[in-house]
């Protein structure tokens, strides 16, 4: 194994079944899988799309913390939502995680099915 790649977790880390790590830190980059409504067991938890989405982005917070960093060090987000009437709302919530100036920024519409919203993101190290 590379000594560069590292795979943190930490006791509390959401996880799933499927084969995938939360994150995988190489360096100073933190590549955070993505993060949908699930409990720490990965059992996904049907909600709102608001309900989901903040399930979600707590989700991410942790595994984002467990691997070094926060939040204010997130560099790039991708955003799935099922519905696109949901745009406006995502808009309105996502600034309660985040501040300007922003990360980068991909959302993608119609691209899930049994879950309202999903999240991914690249971080760097907290120093």
């Amino acid at each position: 194994m590379n000594p560069l790649i590292e795979y943190p977790r930490k006791a509390g880390t959401p996880v799933s079944f499927r084969p995938f790590s939360p994150a995988v830190k190489v360096g100073d980059l933190i590549f955070v899988s993505g993060q949908a409504s699930v409990d720490l067991q990965g059992n996904i938890v049907t909600d709102t799309f608001e309900g989901e989405f903040r399930r979600s982005m707590e989700n991410l917070k942790k595994v984002v913390e467990d691997s070094g960093s926060d939040m204010k060090h997130v560099v790039q987000t991708r955003n799935y939502i099922r519905d696109p009437e949901n745009v406006v709302r995502f808009n309105e919530l996502y600034k309660e995680y985040f501040s300007a100036p922003y990360p980068s920024r991909t959302t993608i519409t119609q691209c899930l099915k049994g879950l309202h919203y999903e999240v991914e993101c690249i971080a760097v190290v907290k120093r």
